[in-house]
C-alpha cells in the first residue's frame, strides 16, 4: 500500500465523509468549518490519488486532549492499514502540539471502530445511556 497522508484538505475530508455507510445522518460543511476552525487537525489518505480514508480532529474539551471527532475509510479499503497509518499520525502530532491523550466517541453499534480503538490502546472511559443499546455513546481516551 502506497498510502500519501495530506494535512488541512477539508474539502477532501467532507466529501468522503460523506461517502461512509456508517454515517447514517452525516454532519454539513457548515459544522466541520466550525468545529474545525481553531487548534484542529485535518488528515485524508490517498492511494494512486484517490482519497480513500480520513480523519479530522480538534482541542474540544481544553484539558490537555486533542479530540479525534470523525474519521473514516472506503469499504473497498478497509483492513489494508490506513485508519493506522492516519491515527498514528495524528498521534504523533498531538504529541508535538502538547497534547497529552486522544480522546474519541463512538456508538455501541460500531464494532469496527470499538475494536480499532482498543487494538490503537484505547480505554473507555464513560457511556451515555440510550433507550436503543446500539446508539449508546463511547467516550475513549488513549494517554500518549
Amino acid at each position: 500500500m502506497n498510502l500519501r497522508i495530506v494535512s488541512g484538505d477539508l474539502e477532501n475530508a467532507f466529501n468522503l465523509s460523506q461517502q461512509i455507510r456508517e454515517f447514517e445522518t452525516p454532519y454539513s460543511i457548515d459544522e466541520y468549518e466550525k468545529r474545525l476552525k481553531n487548534s484542529s487537525l485535518i488528515l485524508t489518505g490517498e492511494i494512486g490519488g484517490k482519497v480513500v480514508g480520513f480523519k479530522v480532529g480538534y482541542d474540544r474539551y481544553k484539558d490537555g486532549s486533542f479530540y479525534s471527532w470523525m474519521g473514516g475509510v472506503l469499504l473497498d479499503y478497509r483492513r489494508k492499514g490506513v485508519a493506522s497509518v492516519l491515527a498514528v499520525f495524528q498521534e504523533k502530532w498531538a504529541i508535538d502540539n502538547g497534547y497529552k491523550s486522544i480522546k474519541l466517541k463512538t456508538h455501541n453499534k460500531h464494532e469496527g471502530m470499538l475494536s480499532f480503538a482498543i487494538e490503537g490502546g484505547f480505554q473507555i472511559l464513560n457511556c451515555e445511556p440510550h433507550k436503543n443499546i446500539g446508539e449508546v455513546k463511547i467516550l475513549m481516551e488513549k494517554i500518549l
